[in-house]
């Protein structure tokens, strides 16, 4: 399951655009956000990458974790 890192995410409502975003890629995919750690992680059949870009895409700053 790829993890990121947002280092913008501060609150619920982030966690909702970024949760479209991904959505916009991948309606079948399913998030784990913390927000404490600013860590993402997602089950989705699409690309980290491509799963990275549609967070940025969002306004948002995004780390694809090793």
């Amino acid at each position: 399951m790829p993890d990121f890192t947002v280092s913008d995410m501060t609150c619920s409502g982030c966690v909702k655009a970024l949760t479209g975003a991904v959505h916009d890629v991948d309606a079948s995919a399913t998030l784990d956000a913390n927000l404490e750690t600013k860590h993402i992680r997602v089950a989705s059949q699409a690309a980290p990458e491509t799963l990275a870009e549609a967070m940025r895409d969002a306004g948002f700053t995004v780390t694809i974790n090793e």
